[in-house]
């Protein structure tokens, strides 16, 4: 008989896909494309984009309500998911953004990117940090199966909910092959800049990096600018308020998007890619920057370290001194960009999504034969 998996595709949003996104994209691909004997269900809150159903045993399913809050969570997971799961004999459910359903014995593989909530609780809005410290502890014990996304995270999953190593596997994220070396460096974008790509989150530490691009213009001269490419919606007063304390605030561009192409052009052009956060369990855009020929500046001690693999300068991330020290070299001393280039475009080549999908078809098939 056909085996049957459901996916969590949640966050499958047209124009909107960010990390979350971009696994489930790219991992819910691969299991579709090399399983044509499988069927699949992905499980949406909301109205799809048909270039999201890969093939024809995909079947879309839109479940209510749409699940953006703890109370809806509840709602969605266990109770829609549920239902669904058992009317239709789901052999396998697999969730890419690492919620659950506490309330069904349908085996389950989580995909758990980090427990920033665990450590910095104050970083997100106290409603969600409440729940995702209540439920993910119960998430890690209820999963048959967890894949994360790096050996940083298998680590503190293991210590934090003391889930045995066994239980996890490690599938890094990877790189879309857009993202790639410029032939010859174009001086469209003008004046020479930074950059950093994400969102705007606390532990994303741009009020840092704010702080150390003044300093940093402050000991050097030239028309240096400060790029960031992030959605504001973590955008806070207090964020305003260091903005508008910077001595060298009019050299700070916003772009809260950018297309796959102007974001190649971006990392493809400027001095570095300034990815100081203080905590992650992956950072795709260090990857990305990598691939495209862009030296990468990390904060010490996250995930950032191993996924750099010493072809990125690492700082401290709580000291303004030292991101700014980073920017100092980096512009002074050309040798060592050079230097960081070749590493970062070697390094980036460890990194592809069929790797990432061929660890997630390897569990999923374990899973449906345990």
């Amino acid at each position: 008989m056909m085996k049957r998996v459901a996916i969590n595709t949640r966050f499958l949003l047209a124009n909107k896909l960010e990390g979350f996104g971009w696994f489930t994209y790219h991992t819910s691909k691969y299991l579709v494309l090399n399983n044509p004997d499988i069927e699949f269900y992905f499980l949406f809150d909301r109205g799809y984009d048909e270039r999201y159903v890969f093939a024809g045993n995909v079947k879309p399913v839109v479940l209510f309500p749409q699940a953006r809050h703890p109370i809806l969570f509840k709602w969605w997971f266990d109770y829609s998911v549920i239902r669904f799961l058992e009317k239709e004999k789901i052999d396998l459910f697999i969730s890419p953004d690492g919620y659950l359903s506490l309330k069904t014995s349908v085996p389950q593989l989580a995909v758990i990117h980090d427990l920033n909530f665990e450590h910095y609780p104050e970083d997100i809005k106290p409603h969600h940090s409440r729940y995702l410290r209540k439920y993910f502890p119960k998430f890690a014990q209820k999963a048959q199966h967890i894949v994360t996304v790096s050996e940083f995270s298998k680590n503190d999953i293991h210590k934090t909910y003391n889930v045995p190593l066994k239980k996890i596997s490690v599938a890094y994220n990877g790189v879309h092959p857009e993202f790639t070396p410029a032939i010859a460096q174009n001086a469209d974008h003008g004046v020479p800049y930074f950059l950093f790509v994400g969102s705007i989150h606390p532990r994303k530490n741009l009020k840092r990096l704010l702080h150390a691009f003044d300093a940093f213009k402050s000991q050097t001269a030239g028309e240096h600018q400060l790029w960031i490419v992030g959605d504001p919606y973590y955008w806070s007063k207090e964020m305003k308020q260091t903005l508008e304390g910077m001595k060298f605030r009019d050299e700070v561009v916003f772009y809260p998007y950018a297309s796959l192409v102007e974001l190649v052009s971006f990392y493809q052009n400027a001095l570095a890619l300034m990815f100081v956060s203080y905590f992650e369990g992956f950072g795709i855009p260090v990857v990305e920057a990598m691939a495209c020929g862009c030296p990468v500046v990390v904060g010490e001690n996250t995930a950032c370290d191993e996924i750099a693999g010493g072809a990125a300068l690492t700082v401290d991330p709580f000291n303004v001194d030292a991101i700014a020290g980073a920017m100092v070299q980096l512009v002074s001393d050309e040798s060592l960009r050079h230097f960081l280039i070749a590493q970062g475009l070697d390094r980036s080549k460890q990194f592809s999504w069929d790797q990432t999908g061929s660890v997630m078809n390897r569990v999923m098939h374990e899973l449906l034969n345990a």
